[in-house]
Order: C-alpha cells, then sequence, then structure tokens
C-alpha cells in the first residue's frame, strides 16, 4: 500500500500507525494485502470509518446486524 499524503515515519507511537494503516486499506482499497481479524477487532473503536463500512465489517466479524 503506498499513500503519498502521508509521511507515516512523523506518527508517533507503532499503534497510531497501525489504526492509520486499518483505516486506509478499509476506506480507500485493499489492493493485494488482507486485513487482519485481529488487529481489526483490537482497534474496532478506535477506528474512524464509514458508517455503512462499519456495519458491514461488524456483520462479518461479529454476526451482528445493527452495532
Amino acid at each position: 500500500m503506498y499513500n503519498w499524503s502521508t509521511d507515516i515515519s512523523k506518527m508517533k507511537s507503532g499503534e497510531e500507525k497501525t489504526i492509520w494503516k486499518l483505516e486506509q486499506m478499509i476506506n480507500f482499497g485493499l489492493g493485494k494485502t488482507k486485513i487482519s481479524r485481529n488487529l481489526l477487532k483490537r482497534y474496532w473503536f478506535k477506528l474512524k470509518l464509514d458508517p455503512d463500512r462499519r456495519k458491514f465489517l461488524a456483520f462479518l466479524l461479529w454476526n451482528k446486524k445493527n452495532y
């Protein structure tokens, strides 16, 4: 994944980089990579996602219709 508009070397923590990368992959496309289910669950409440994508992913992760 390549994002030309963000310098990730200036991010403070590894957690911040991980959250940013997850958000980018979900909102703008995965390419050939896969999202780690464990990372997605771990940072679920910190991710800033489109509401419709959040509902869809919640359905896939926990089989819940409203999350």
